[in-house]
């Protein structure tokens, strides 16, 4: 404003107007460059420390609810990777003494294997790691049932 050549105002009219927005509202001049906040900012104090503690308790809840959310897809992890092991071992140990080519049976102990490694993962909350083995598993179990 005070520096550009289309201002109306002047720079010294400028500079009053900061002076004005950098003390609080409530602030009193002491007559030697200090300011002392009067009654109104003690309130404010007391307002600011009670919204705090009220911020506190939500983060309280959101921790609660993050960890039940971690212990669910722990769960999740390692008992998906368990029913994909015992699914992938029974199907190896039924096509292991059918007629099927052994690269059958070798293709769903592979995925059965990566399967129970995924579910070691998931138990130890590597849940993401766990996911993609997982999906990986039961590729590799598909595609050994394209071998047959």
């Amino acid at each position: 404003m005070g520096g550009r050549a289309d201002s109306d105002t002047s720079p010294d009219t400028h500079a009053e107007d900061t002076d004005d927005i950098r003390e609080p509202r409530d602030a009193q001049d002491t007559g030697d460059g200090r300011s002392v906040e009067g009654a109104g900012g003690i309130g404010n104090a007391g307002e600011r420390q009670e919204q705090k503690t009220d911020d506190a308790d939500d983060t309280d809840v959101d921790d609660e609810e993050e960890a039940r959310r971690a212990r669910r897809a722990r769960w999740v992890a390692a008992g998906t990777g368990a029913v994909l092991t015992l699914a992938g071992t029974a199907a190896a140990l039924l096509r292991l003494t059918g007629p099927a080519p052994v690269l059958v049976p070798v293709a769903y102990a592979c995925g059965a294997a990566v399967c129970a490694f995924a579910a070691l993962l998931g138990s130890r909350g590597r849940t993401r790691r766990a996911l993609w083995l997982l999906v990986a598993g039961a590729m590799v179990m598909a595609l050994g049932d394209q071998f047959d």
